[in-house]
């Protein structure tokens, strides 16, 4: 492209440069690439809440040639579905060169947001879930559920899901769906605590203030990935299962700010020297993964732009072989 030119992308031109396998060893490569200290700066995070939802803006670099900046700009309104018949998230990713500050794309950032989200609790997963976890419980039956479904299959042999959603006909409609999909039984369940002893992993996917997993329903063995406490107003796990467990955050500045592990240090139950590490620590060997299958681990997900500009610069360079997208002239007309 010519100085000056940008790439739009759209959300359908996105899927068609990203799929989760690829995102997930995207998103691992960058987590190594940050517990080594190989990223060029700090990510970044930014929050704005608004009556009825708010905002996120989250910034990280990564690579050095080339070198990628990406800022993204995500809407989260819970509300949506129901009153406007729109996505609980939309968005948009700015993409730069990160050695010259010249703005390479803009793309959507909701196909990007479900699976570099869902790559990250598998990548988790992958180190801290019993190899052999088969079955599984998805709290929250939405988009992030569907793609942590999807993602934790490619990592572990996942035979069974129980599906857990409020709403009893999403919950119905996600088991038949995903199913039929993935060829594993899925099946909706009433009770969260039941599904939760019932399962080596369970995943907590919701716009949730309060929270729906307690103690009670801890057990040896058991992995969970908490992906919803991504403001200091959310919350899915109450500060006793941290307590009980051995946590394990994306990031610990981030997570001690908005995230699970936020709500257990203002409890008192927790302190940041009590972490387990880092996922990135993990995932290079600087912090030991699961060693025993009576372990409990909790996985502290706050999204990271680390995420998100691994999987952006993916669909960038993939768009460009592939002529995908609009061409945008930022240049002045003559």
């Amino acid at each position: 492209m010519e100085p000056g030119e940008i790439r739009f992308l759209s959300r359908e031109e996105v899927r068609a440069g990203l799929d989760l396998a690829d995102c997930i060893r995207a998103v691992e490569e960058a987590f190594t690439s940050h517990a080594r200290g190989l990223t060029p700066c700090a990510p970044g995070v930014l929050g704005a809440h608004l009556h009825g939802g708010g905002f996120h803006i989250k910034t990280a670099a990564l690579g050095a040639q080339p070198c990628y900046f990406a800022a993204k700009i995500n809407g989260n309104f819970p509300l949506n579905p129901a009153r406007h018949s729109l996505p609980t998230i939309q968005g948009l990713i700015v993409l730069f060169d990160g050695e010259r500050g010249v703005p390479l794309a803009v793309m959507d950032s909701i196909e990007i947001t479900i699976l570099r989200t869902a790559a990250a609790s598998a990548i988790a997963a992958k180190y801290l879930a019993k190899a052999s976890a088969a079955t599984i419980t998805i709290c929250g039956c939405g988009n992030q559920g569907e793609s942590h479904l999807r993602a934790m299959a490619l990592v572990r042999p996942i035979r069974r899901a129980l599906a857990f959603d409020q709403n009893p006909e999403r919950a119905r409609r996600f088991a038949l769906e995903m199913g039929r999909e993935l060829g594993i039984e899925v099946v909706p369940v009433d009770s969260l605590a039941g599904a939760v002893r019932a399962s080596d992993i369970c995943v907590t996917c919701t716009p949730s203030r309060e929270p729906i997993v307690t103690a009670a329903m801890l057990h040896p063995g058991l992995f969970i990935a908490a992906v919803g406490a991504d403001s200091q107003d959310k919350q899915e796990l109450t500060p006793e299962v941290l307590q009980r467990s051995k946590v394990v955050v994306d990031l610990l500045e981030q997570a001690a700010t908005i995230g699970e592990l936020h709500h257990a240090m203002v409890a008192g139950v927790m302190a940041r020297g009590e972490v387990h590490g880092e996922l990135g620590q993990v995932v290079v060997g600087e912090r030991p993964g699961r060693v025993s299958d009576q372990e409990i681990f909790v996985f502290d997900s706050t999204g990271t732009a680390l995420q998100d500009v691994a999987a952006a610069a993916l669909v960038y360079e993939r768009a460009g072989t592939a002529g995908r997208g609009t061409i945008l002239s930022l240049a002045r007309a003559s």
